[in-house]
């Protein structure tokens, strides 16, 4: 599997560098992708919005989900500096750029799924 289509002997071949699996590194776990989701949607969300739209989450696992997405720069968290804190999270410019590609993940599904 190669993003840049170059040839490759299946000996040197390490799935880890390839860009397919840094998207997946980036999006990875149970939740990030509805957290990016919900941002598209809505465009800007509080955490208590984020936590009643993804139901069963807990404020730790929410927590440190927006911190990584944050980290990875896909999310702007905004503080406002008022009592009570609010803060806003929304999708960064990187952010955007990736939803095209989680868009045709959920496009392909919707043409794609099994009849149960």
């Amino acid at each position: 599997m190669s993003c840049n289509h170059q040839n490759r002997h299946r000996k040197n071949a390490n799935f880890e560098d390839t860009g397919f699996a840094y998207t997946l590194s980036l999006i990875s776990g149970k939740h990030k992708m509805v957290i990016l989701y919900c941002l598209m949607e809505f465009k800007i969300v509080r955490f208590n919005e984020l936590k009643r739209y993804l139901k069963k989450i807990s404020d730790k696992t929410l927590s440190t989900n927006l911190k990584e997405l944050e980290a990875d720069r896909l999310i702007i968290r905004t503080e406002y500096p008022q009592i009570p804190p609010k803060v806003e999270y929304s999708l960064s410019e990187r952010g955007k750029s990736l939803m095209t590609v989680l868009d045709q993940l959920c496009i392909w599904g919707e043409e794609n799924r099994l009849k149960k």
